[in-house]
């Protein structure tokens, strides 16, 4: 039996899978790195280890699969961490800046407005992104090392490099740099110029579902063909197989990641909103999608349990829950840090509304599962709006996903059906899709449809009075956020 393997670099740890032909798991490793504080707003990762890590997982998962015939291999991974490596030598200069770090603050007025590249980018001007990283890398270690010559990548480049030696990067990892133009899907000189960027240090932009080159000796991936390369939320795009426009997926984390797939014109967004590319297939067009990110989702439960101590675990706020039949009138929006998409509000503050001498710890944790599925509701109808398209169910994954109660609260919110599949680590299932479509292990995009299978599918309970009350408190309650600090 033929076998694929995806290996996950995530922001906290890497993972290897290994699937069978038919999609199913046999064997998967992990390995936690060190998150890495140097001063306040800095988070750093060590490519050293990540590389080690790497390495380990793969020997682990297949020598607990026992198998040998590997057909290809997939990454999916943490977007926008950056980092620069020597040119000759391929030594990492300095560690990696990660995706949450916040040092280039205040570089950004320098580069212009916030809207300033989401004509070409699809993307708002934010520490989150690439480009002001590499910048503040360049600068620093330009001079501490000379101008020698030096490659820089997002940590898919940096695995690509490390298994085949070759410097490239995916179209949906280059698509969140701000420095590839989305419809000419290269990089933009304009850009390049704006961040003072050279072109030499950049990779080759090639497509998600490709061969890039086969693994070098040494390892026991050795000769097998790399065939796909998806950033971490596009991966799960392909592994919740949302392959036509209007079909979506959330994924359920610390935050929640929303996209819709918009098929291969890219809409740029009024509403706050990121354009992305979702994959691309070799010799076919890119498929776009438009995202949006809500900051605190399951972070809200770590909360009510580490900060609050009503919960001692984070499941059993399901639990808690679940006692009441409602919220009691209480509502809670988690702006610990702002405000995400559609609203990008800075200067909001979390709060929680509605108190009376009635609301109990139970509806507490009813409102935080209700906070998740409002803020995804607020992404969602800014898409439906932009996108001008029905969506007939939404896919959910994420550890999240295994409340019966948030997804129930989820559907009645949206007024669509949600669906959560048998097999909820889409990521890595992207990541091996990808490599196997590639390479002929799934001859098509209908097979992998196949493949996905739903474990439980909620349809809404609630009545369209009820959902507009209390939508119409939500947005209140989202209110008395803003213009705090």
């Amino acid at each position: 039996m033929t076998h694929v393997v995806a290996i996950d670099q995530g922001t906290t740890s890497s993972r290897c899978f290994v699937f069978d032909e038919q999609g199913g798991l046999v064997a998967f490793d992990q390995r936690e790195h060190r998150q890495i504080f140097p001063r306040p707003g800095w988070v750093e990762h060590d490519p050293h280890e990540i590389w080690r890590n790497v390495q380990a997982v793969v020997q682990g998962a297949l020598s607990q699969a026992g198998v040998r015939d590997i057909a290809a291999v997939g990454i999916t991974n943490q977007r926008e961490t950056t980092m620069i490596w020597d040119a000759e030598t391929g030594e990492p200069i300095g560690n990696a800046i990660v995706w949450q770090d916040t040092r280039t603050a205040e570089m950004l007025p320098s580069f212009g407005e916030i809207d300033a590249y989401r004509d070409r980018t699809g993307l708002p001007l934010a520490t989150y992104f690439s480009a002001p990283k590499l910048r503040w890398l360049l600068d620093r270690h330009a001079v501490n090392h000379g101008e020698r010559d030096v490659r820089m990548g997002t940590m898919d480049s940096w695995l690509i490099y490390k298994l085949t030696g070759q410097h490239a990067t995916d179209v949906t990892n280059a698509s969140r740099t701000m420095l590839m133009n989305l419809s000419t899907l290269d990089w933009d000189d304009s850009l390049l110029s704006a961040f003072g960027i050279p072109r030499s240090v950049l990779p080759e932009i090639v497509p998600s579902i490709g061969t890039i080159g086969d693994v070098g000796a040494g390892g026991p991936l050795a000769g097998v063909p790399l065939a796909g390369v998806l950033g971490d939320q596009q991966a799960a795009l392909v592994g919740q197989a949302c392959f036509a426009p209007g079909e979506a997926k959330c994924t359920y984390g610390t935050g929640a990641f929303v996209l819709l797939n918009t098929g291969e014109q890219p809409i740029r967004s009024g509403k706050g909103l990121v354009t992305t590319v979702g994959y691309q297939i070799k010799g076919k067009p890119a498929v776009y999608a438009l995202e949006g990110s809500v900051a605190v989702a399951g972070a809200l439960v770590q909360w009510l349990r580490d900060n609050l101590g009503i919960i001692r675990t984070a499941p059993e706020v399901n639990e808690l829950a679940a006692t009441v039949p409602d919220n009691g009138g209480c509502y809670i929006v988690p702006a610990f840090s702002g405000l995400f998409a559609p609203y990008w509000r800075p200067d909001a503050r979390g709060v929680v509304c509605g108190l009376t001498g009635f609301v109990t710890k139970a509806h507490l944790a009813r409102a935080a599962l209700e906070a998740t599925a409002w803020q995804v509701g607020d992404v969602m109808a800014a898409m439906v709006e932009e996108a001008g398209v029905v969506i007939e169910a939404l896919n959910v994954d994420g550890g999240m996903a295994a409340s019966d109660l948030l997804l129930q609260m989820q559907s009645d919110f949206l007024d669509v059906p949600v669906v959560r599949p048998t097999f909820t680590e889409t990521t890595v299932l992207g990541a091996a899709y990808a490599a196997g479509l590639a390479t002929g292990v799934w001859p098509g995009l209908s097979e992998l449809r196949q493949h996905w299978k739903a474990d439980r599918r909620f349809t809404p309970k609630m009545s369209n009075e009820d959902r507009s009350a209390a939508a119409a408190r939500w947005a209140k309650a989202v209110e008395r956020t803003l213009n705090w600090t």
